[in-house]
């Protein structure tokens, strides 16, 4: 043989090891990329960073990658094809994603509460007041200072069309007061960036503003804020949290999102409701904060207990009755 020959097969075979190589590795190497897009809360408190990690360790062949962002930007993310799971906590946002098209099998995951913080001196006197009593003592004390120089600011708003914004807006519309003219007050300030950068201004300014309580005793226990939590637990104050999957077709057209990963999707929505999620969610941050970040939903919905929660949960979150009315339940 000659040597042009050696050579020409040395590359012939050094080729079709190096395809079979490149074929072995990705039929039985390669990961599945399953993309979350969910709300800055369920991220910065590290909930989804333990749950990712766990679930891999679980499902080898799967890397998630998660998208933080306000529920708004979350949402537009799985409409554009960029996320095949939603985690969010907007019902009023969800139901508008069922409605459109764009994802099915809604499941309601957990639950936990928003919280109105302020400063210790507590200016505007809310403690021990209602969401709506207290909103209307935050505008009486803006008011206030009206005549003073400077722009004293009373009130932080994350206004970034997240689901801590929408519920902010729905407070102010439950008080009475039109939203647009309210924030257009000088006293009141908005970051239109996500809960801890809002969280952190609010603090630099002593002024009130409206956070879920996860992420409030992460930043308030590990000694970023010193804020205090003012107004917790009520019905208006309920945060659900609810796992959708991104439809692998465009509503428009019902042409296909090939590259939307729909089987681990929901998959992963199985591994959030499973009991040993459920009961990681309700533990998580217990023995660091002193009390669960969240809390999980699951088993309270099904056994309809405590009764109290499941209907403020029901009463807030459901739509004609269920968590995922029968015409967005979908298998593909």
């Amino acid at each position: 043989m000659k040597i042009w020959q050696k050579l020409l097969l040395t590359a012939t075979l050094a080729t079709i090891i190096l395809i079979a190589g490149t074929l072995i590795y990705f039929l039985y190497f390669a990961k599945r990329r399953l993309i979350i897009s969910t709300t800055t809360s369920l991220y910065d408190t590290g909930l989804l960073d333990t749950l990712e990690k766990d679930y891999e360790t679980k499902h080898p062949d799967v890397d998630v990658n998660i998208i933080s962002a306000g529920t708004g930007i979350a949402i537009q993310h799985a409409k554009n094809g960029d996320a095949d799971l939603i985690l969010i906590h907007s019902p009023s946002m969800e139901k508008a994603f069922l409605e459109e098209g764009y994802g099915v099998n809604r499941k309601i995951v957990a639950y936990n509460f928003f919280t109105i913080v302020g400063p210790s001196n507590d200016p505007a006197g809310i403690t021990g007041k209602n969401a709506t009593e207290a909103l209307k003592r935050i505008v009486a004390y803006g008011e206030s200072l009206a005549d003073q120089s400077g722009q004293t600011k009373v009130w932080v708003s994350r206004g970034d069309n997240s689901g801590t914004h929408s519920k902010e807006q729905a407070l102010w519309k439950a008080a009475g007061y039109n939203y647009t003219l309210i924030s257009a007050e000088p006293w009141y300030a908005s970051t239109g960036s996500g809960i801890g950068d809002t969280l952190n201004v609010a603090n630099q300014k002593a002024a009130y503003t409206l956070a879920d309580i996860g992420t409030y005793l992460k930043f308030y226990v590990d000694g970023i804020i010193s804020l205090q939590a003012l107004i917790t637990e009520e019905p208006s104050l309920l945060n659900v949290y609810s796992a959708i999957a991104v439809k692998p077709t465009v509503p428009a057209n019902q042409s296909l999102h090939e590259q939307i990963n729909f089987k681990d999707a929901m998959d992963f929505i199985q591994y959030l409701v499973s009991d040993e999620t459920q009961q990681f969610i309700t533990n998580y941050g217990k023995a660091d904060y002193g009390q669960s970040l969240f809390y999980g939903a699951v088993q309270p919905l099904r056994s309809n207990t405590p009764e109290l929660i499941v209907s403020w949960i029901k009463s807030a979150a459901f739509f004609n009755g269920s968590e995922c009315p029968p015409q967005y339940r979908n298998g593909y």
